[in-house]
């Protein structure tokens, strides 16, 4: 059984966040608390295997008692957050902290009982989740490799036929994108990303990447033209596919029915991505619950492209990689600190002398599956 503990300072929300647990059959409540204070206390005495913590609390607030948590008994956590800009801002900020996923509050408390299904599932891949102790008493982390200045100007626009590369990610993935996307020079040709998340939050996400990033990051739109250094981010709730036309290649961006229960989906990119460049795209499958795009994957991987799948021991889920792996879609299975590398050997042809980073790329073998 799951055990989850549930910090809000709204009554209504702890009410209904109680209910969605009491109705799911491998769930339990281990309590509700109000705040941040009494959180402390309940962690220590029912050891629970899930928090959803409000942002917005009296006394301590989320992001603070998040930051503790995570620096002395790191534990999976879901952040509930508000649909403003600053709700969207302090949310990423959480995910950055170590928080593994979250879901926002509806305008509409009426619609509450929709997202049912939605939370349990959150709440189903967060037990998975692996976290780490951050803070004062984590590890500290291995330094970047010095940044290649951005380029002055937008790069160029890419001709059909030269290299993409796409990336799927699910839960764990906006730390997962950051790790990779800062590591890479504003060289690289286009990325396009399908990173599971709802509308509000994808541009957020793209603006804080781009801040950090050598390669210009943006949310896609729909007919834009293909360029080199830059990363194009799906739209929360909306698909992002690779088009050819006229020898260029183009973004689109729809909102036909979800795939796999996602839009946006991995599925739909990837598969894309088979239909305009074949064999030259590079596909990628970072950690996240579920399967969707590992047969898309696949079909990226008949078709001659190069294929990548994030390895189980850093991945904060790792069902989106083991389907792929599973399904034979993966050419190579790759360490997150491994992977920044290995895409720039693949694509800058300058860079395929270079030495593979340690715990790099490798076959899939028996391991990665169990």
């Amino acid at each position: 059984m799951i055990k989850v503990l549930v910090i809000d300072d709204s009554a209504l929300m702890r009410a209904f966040l109680a209910r969605v647990v009491g109705s799911q059959p491998d769930m339990t409540l281990a309590g509700v608390v109000p705040d941040a204070r009494l959180a402390f206390d309940r962690v220590r005495r029912t050891a629970p295997d899930v928090l959803t913590l409000d942002v917005e609390m009296p006394g301590m607030n989320g992001l603070d008692f998040l930051r503790h948590l995570m620096a002395v008994r790191p534990l999976p956590v879901i952040m509930i957050s508000s649909l403003t800009q600053q709700g969207a801002d302090t949310t990423l900020r959480a995910l950055e902290l170590g928080a593994v996923d979250f879901f926002p509050k509806p305008a509409d408390f009426r619609a509450l009982d929709t997202l049912v299904d939605e939370i349990a599932e959150k709440i189903r891949a967060a037990a998975q989740a692996r976290v780490a102790r951050r803070g004062a008493a984590s590890t500290p982390a291995a330094p970047a490799p010095p940044a290649v200045s951005r380029l002055p100007a937008a790069g160029p626009a890419v001709s059909a036929g030269a290299t993409v590369i796409g990336i799927g990610a699910s839960t764990g993935g906006v730390e997962a994108l950051r790790a990779i996307l800062t590591r890479l020079p504003a060289d690289m040709p286009p990325i396009l990303v399908a990173q599971h998340m709802l509308p509000g939050f994808t541009e957020a996400f793209a603006r804080r990447l781009d801040a950090i990033c050598a390669l210009r990051v943006k949310e896609g739109t729909d007919g834009e033209e293909v360029r080199e250094g830059t990363v194009y981010v799906a739209p929360g709730g909306r698909h992002l596919l690779l088009v050819r036309r006229a020898q260029r290649y183009l973004l689109r961006v729809t909102e036909d029915p979800p795939v796999n229960r996602h839009r946006p989906s991995v599925e739909v990119l990837f598969r894309s991505m088979v239909d305009a460049a074949g064999a030259a795209s590079i596909g990628v499958m970072l950690t996240g619950m579920g399967g969707d795009g590992a047969e898309a994957l696949l079909a990226l991987r008949q078709c001659g492209a190069r294929t990548l799948a994030q390895d189980e021991a850093s991945s904060v889920v790792f069902g989106m990689p083991r389907q792929a792996i599973l399904l034979g879609a993966a050419g190579e299975v790759v360490a997150l600190q491994a992977m920044a590398p290995r895409l720039r050997e693949l694509a800058l042809p300058a860079a395929r002398g270079a030495a593979p980073a340690a715990g790099g790329s490798r076959p899939p073998s028996e391991e990665d599956i169990r």
